[in-house]
């Protein structure tokens, strides 16, 4: 077996641990990541270099092999990577100031549909195959076309947050970025290879440590406070609608109190999640979804506006907080901020490295 064999099963294997600390094994990224059609003839150019093969596949093998032989093969990739202008979106020439500004024309976070699906899907499932009568499906256009809008909305919102929030990274000089778009890889830090993963504190995990804390989700606890004073809540409405309907009853008759208290408990479980990473680490590895899986390393970059979690959408592009701690965390970067994390995934063992950066409002 080639080293080129063995890193590829290695990659396709999953066992992403074993490219950290290992020059051969980021050689083999690096020329990943360079490996698509204007990227390798750029990289070839740039470097005096020429392949014989012509597809892709087999020129990525090539120039793989190619530069095993070469003391100076990391810093001729280095050197590319580098350089922010073989990037995708820096190609397409993006104002960066103006997106920011239109950031905020986004006034409502609102998924069309289910938000574990994808829309094709949604429709499908919502009108096409349980509305049979062509006219009913008319009048509800209205109703398809704003499920279609927002789910467009909301996907812009978090694609190009995301572009940006990365950029932050890939400008910091520890940075090198893997502008061929690897699956698993956006960019290395120290040469440490790293999938960055943007994401609000999640709900789940929040109602699993509350249920620890109180005995019952938060949902049952505001059903039972609020049967104290005759407050309730529409049966049928979603969980979400049911805690912010409870709430708003609860606070128009002044009892503050008890949302203080839950609120309290809420901040505590952010607390505790900042003190003790690896928990929040694991329980995010572990609850993804199996066809999104993965087990590279991660770093997650984790968004609370501990005032009102429900807005935590919003922290996206509060970039004036973001960017510090964003700087301060590379700035202080060494071999041990990545925690070694260790978990189960469908009956199988994986280790990774991996850390995450809160920044909460």
């Amino acid at each position: 077996m080639t080293n080129f064999e063995k890193w590829d099963k290695e990659f396709r294997s999953q066992n992403l641990y074993s490219f950290n600390n290992n020059t051969n094994a980021l050689l083999w990224l690096k020329v990943r990541a360079v490996c698509r059609k204007k990227l390798i003839d750029q990289f070839l150019n740039d470097n005096g270099l020429t392949l014989t093969t012509k597809k892709i596949k087999e020129q990525n093998v090539e120039l793989f092999e190619l530069l095993e032989k070469r003391h100076d093969a990391n810093a001729m990739l280095d050197r590319y990577l580098r350089c922010r202008e073989n990037e995708l979106y820096m190609l397409m020439g993006i104002n960066e100031e103006k997106l920011k500004s239109d950031l905020y024309k986004v006034q409502y976070y609102s998924w069309g549909g289910d938000q574990n699906n994808s829309l094709d899907k949604y429709l499908i499932r919502k009108y096409v195959k349980v509305i049979s009568e062509y006219d009913e499906l008319f009048n509800r256009r209205v109703e398809i076309a704003d499920n279609a809008w927002n789910y467009v909305q909301n996907s812009w919102y978090n694609n190009w947050t995301s572009y940006l929030i990365e950029s932050l990274f890939k400008r910091h000089p520890r940075v090198i970025s893997a502008v061929g778009e690897i699956k698993s890889v956006d960019f290395f830090i120290d040469d440490y290879p790293v999938d960055l993963k943007v994401s609000h504190f999640p709900n789940k995990y929040m109602d699993e440590k509350i249920r620890l804390k109180l005995g019952m989700s938060a949902l049952a606890w505001l059903k039972a406070k609020g049967k104290e004073f005759g407050i309730t809540a529409n049966q049928k409405d979603s969980d979400a609608q049911q805690i912010y309907t409870l709430t708003e009853k609860l606070l128009e008759q002044g009892h503050y109190d008890i949302i203080q208290f839950l609120n309290k408990i809420k901040s505590s479980i952010i607390k505790e999640a900042q003190n003790n990473s690896e928990d929040l680490i694991i329980w995010l590895y572990t609850n993804q979804g199996e066809m999104r899986f993965g087990a590279e390393n991660r770093l997650f970059v984790i968004l609370v506006d501990s005032t009102d979690m429900s807005q935590s959408w919003k922290m996206k592009r509060a970039f004036s907080l973001i960017e510090p701690k964003i700087q301060s965390y590379l700035d202080t970067f060494t071999a041990q901020s990545l925690k070694k994390i260790e978990f189960i995934f469908k009956k199988q063992n994986y280790k990774s490295l991996s850390d995450v950066i809160f920044v909460v409002k």
